[in-house]
């Protein structure tokens, strides 16, 4: 059967990196306080001229050169962003002429910081269709530019940049012992919108908008939520956490990210842990996460993976991948 394998990977981070220290003189909060709630102790912040869109090409550059590959060998792409750089078109077109792409097709992934893993999913099912054979999956955010920097509650939390795979169609025997995509799960629930969302919109308000969270709601929600699709996951390959070499979870808190290990016998030792140096960065935290841990030889060839993420809506999902 045709697999979806990953081929490359790449990164692009802004250039200024924003420790806590600094917040303490925009509110009332501590370096101290920010990491025992959080595990965040520093973040990337986007300057002016760099934007949702130039991130996301220069993470897609990167990863095309990872993969030896060229735009020309790419027949699609999909943006993982909450954080377009218009309103329309998608910003994964504009990143599609960027990189000099005249053929192919490309379109935005809306499901805020689960997006990635939504956009995986969908290269994924393009792939096994026959619709493309590569595919340049990015999850690319300029969160900072929705943010209320009066609000310490959310303010302190997320960050910016961007991560890219590329995807490609290869033929495996169809066995759990497989390289690529061997399952993913996808959810969501509209009741717990306003737990976290943006107060701005074109059609209600006319603005952009802010950031807002309801912090205890979202961590009372995440853990189950989480570890409910990786479950299915494993249900649906005959796998069990042990047989995990490594977890990749969206990088939002230290803390959910570790009550979702321990809830599902992960040990410690397998998870990817970022979030200390990238903030919550939504849509980008699980690649830029990935391709840290394989930049530095952790995840290797034949590795058996678990993504996983929650979001805004709430959305969240989960994919087991053999690298």
């Amino acid at each position: 059967m045709i697999r979806s394998i990953v081929r490359g990977v790449g990164t692009a981070l802004p250039r200024r990196i924003m420790k806590n220290a600094e917040f303490e003189t925009l509110v009332d909060t501590t370096d101290e306080w920010i990491v025992q709630r959080t595990g965040i102790r520093q973040r990337h912040v986007a300057a002016e001229d760099e934007t949702t869109a130039s991130l996301g090409e220069a993470a897609a550059r990167a990863a095309l050169a990872n993969a030896g590959l060229t735009p020309a060998d790419i027949d699609m792409i999909v943006l993982a962003t909450s954080t377009p750089n218009n309103t329309f078109p998608a910003t994964a077109v504009e990143i599609q002429e960027r990189l000099g792409m005249r053929h192919g097709f490309a379109f935005d992934m809306q499901a805020v910081c689960s997006g990635f893993v939504y956009a995986v999913t969908a290269a994924d099912s393009h792939i096994r269709s026959g619709l493309a054979r590569r595919v340049l999956v990015i999850g690319a955010e300029t969160f900072s530019r929705i943010l209320d920097w009066s609000d310490r509650t959310t303010c302190v939390l997320f960050g910016d940049g961007a991560g890219a795979v590329v995807m490609e169609a290869q033929e495996q025997p169809g066995l759990n012992t497989d390289r690529g995509v061997l399952t993913s799960h996808l959810r969501s629930d509209g009741r717990h919108k306003s737990k976290l969302y943006v107060d701005g919109g074109p059609s209600s308000t006319q603005t952009t908008g802010h950031l807002r969270m309801e912090g205890r709601e979202v961590f009372k929600h995440a853990v189950g939520m989480i570890t409910d699709v990786i479950r299915d996951a494993f249900a649906a390959t005959g796998y069990t956490a042990d047989d995990l070499d490594w977890f990749v979870p969206h990088q939002a808190n230290r803390r959910i990210i570790d009550a979702s290990a321990h809830k599902l016998g992960i040990d410690p030792a397998k998870v990817i842990i970022t979030v200390d140096r990238h903030g919550n960065t939504s849509a980008a935290s699980i690649p830029l996460a990935l391709c840290a841990a394989i930049a530095d030889g952790r995840i290797k060839r034949g590795d058996l993976v678990m993504l996983e993420a929650m979001g805004g809506g709430f959305t969240w999902g989960a994919a087991l991948v053999r690298m």
